[in-house]
C-alpha cells in the first residue's frame, strides 16, 4: 500500500446498546470536563405501544474532507492533518467560536476551562502511536470500527464494502468520514 493513510470510522448502530462507554472513555482519555462532550449517543424510540423499540445513534466529529470548521477559523487553529483527522491547535485557538457555529454536526464546543475550541480528534495521540480511539477500544458492543479508508484490507474498508452505509448530512457537501450501518432504521438527525 503506497497511499498515505486516511482515517475514518464505521458505526454499526445495530450493535450499539446505548451503554455510553464511548462517551465515558472519551471523557477519561481526553480530560473532557463535566457539561461538555466530544462524543454523544442519542436515543430514539420508534413504534407504537406495545411495539416500541429503542435505537441509539452515536454522534461525534465526522472528520469531514470539506470541513466548514477549517475554512472559518481566522487563525488556522483548526486544520486537517494529512491523514484526514481534523484537529484543533489549542495554542493557536483564540476561542472565537466560529468553528462551533460552522459545524453542521454540532460536534464542537468551547472548552469551559481552557476557553478554546474542542472536539473529537479520533484520539490522534493514540493513533499516532499505532492505537485506536478510546471509544473504539472500549465499545462493549463492538459497534465501532476505525482504520485506514485507503487500505482496502483494513477492517473499516471491508465494513464499508460489505454493508450498506449512510453518512450524516451528505447533502451539505462536507464529505464526512464517519459511516453508519443500520442507521436507516432510525432518524439520523434531531
Amino acid at each position: 500500500m503506497s497511499e498515505k493513510p486516511k482515517y475514518g470510522m464505521v458505526i454499526d448502530v445495530r450493535r450499539c446498546v446505548g451503554c455510553m462507554s464511548c462517551t465515558v472513555s472519551c471523557k477519561m482519555e481526553n480530560s473532557v470536563p463535566l457539561g461538555v462532550s466530544r462524543a454523544n449517543v442519542d436515543m430514539y424510540e420508534k413504534g407504537t405501544y406495545p411495539n416500541v423499540k429503542r435505537h441509539f445513534l452515536p454522534k461525534l466529529c465526522n472528520q469531514c474532507d470539506n470541513a466548514p470548521c477549517v475554512s472559518v477559523c481566522p487563525v488556522g487553529a483548526t486544520y486537517k492533518r494529512e491523514d484526514g483527522i481534523v484537529v484543533v491547535n489549542a495554542d493557536k485557538c483564540i476561542g472565537c467560536g466560529y468553528c462551533v457555529v460552522a459545524c453542521p454536526y454540532h460536534a464542537r464546543f468551547i472548552h469551559p476551562i481552557h476557553k478554546v475550541a474542542d472536539k473529537c480528534d479520533f484520539c490522534d495521540h493514540l493513533v499516532d502511536m499505532g492505537g485506536t480511539p478510546a471509544c473504539v477500544r472500549n465499545c462493549m458492543g463492538k459497534a465501532r470500527v476505525f482504520g485506514d479508508l485507503n487500505d482496502p484490507n483494513s477492517e473499516v474498508s471491508k465494513s464499508i464494502a460489505t454493508e450498506p452505509t449512510t453518512k450524516r448530512k451528505i447533502e451539505l457537501g462536507t464529505e464526512p468520514n464517519v459511516f453508519y450501518i443500520g442507521a436507516d432504521a432510525i432518524r439520523m438527525e434531531k
